[in-house]
């Protein structure tokens, strides 16, 4: 059986950004408001945060609700994990931004330089890698069994395994918002137009779902 790289409702604003500049502990996207980046998924009913009944329905719930279809494993980057720079031995406290039940329930790869034991939260495992794409694609592909693996971000690890032709699907939600600076996934989606194929769909929610495939 085939393991795809997906990436999945993967969000940017109108100039390419996925997130701002500046990230800190209690700026997780920078100067970006993450509503601004999520609102659409937030909206759905099957955001899995929601707390009262209700939500819509549609094209954007069903992209919410298949993030978890065929995942085996995750891989992203140390800014999607943390905030924090440097070795990991003065940040040992940090487990994430998720608390004790992070939302993956896979095994997660996070690409780094600097090294940090794995540590389980509920059914998630972090481990640690400092390795090029295709060494931790095969990493993940292992821990998946058999399942997809998912490349959660940030935009700039996502450009390193595009740069590799790693990367067999891809779902982009574009924002009604500018950034104007930041982690930058492209400048124009038709700089992938020479390997993928892609539908534009707009949603009535104002976001515009970009899919691309392997051609």
């Amino acid at each position: 059986m085939t393991q795809l790289l997906r990436v999945q409702n993967f969000g940017v604003s109108r100039d390419g950004y996925g997130a701002g500049e500046g990230q800190s502990v209690e700026r997780s996207f920078g100067h970006a408001d993450p509503a601004s980046i999520f609102a659409w998924a937030g909206a759905t009913a099957s955001w899995p945060n929601r707390t009262e009944p209700g939500g819509t329905r549609g094209l954007d719930d069903y992209f919410t609700r298949d993030f978890h279809h065929n995942i085996g494993a995750e891989i992203m980057g140390r800014n999607k994990f943390s905030p924090l720079r440097g070795p990991w031995e003065d940040h040992d406290e940090w487990l994430g931004w998720w608390g004790d039940e992070p939302p993956f329930h896979t095994p997660v790869f996070v690409m780094t330089h600097d090294a940090r034991p794995s540590f389980s939260l509920s059914d998630t495992t972090f481990h640690f890698v400092d390795d090029e794409p295709a060494a931790v694609l095969e990493m993940a592909r292992a821990a998946a069994d058999g399942k997809d693996v998912r490349l959660g971000g940030g935009a700039a690890i996502i450009r390193s395994f595009l740069d590799a032709d790693l990367v067999d699907t891809m779902h982009v939600a574009v924002c009604d918002v500018e950034l104007g600076g930041g982690s930058r996934l492209w400048e124009t989606p038709d700089e992938l137009l020479d390997r993928f194929y892609l539908e534009v769909v707009p949603s009535p929610s104002g976001v515009t779902h970009h899919l691309f495939w392997r051609r």
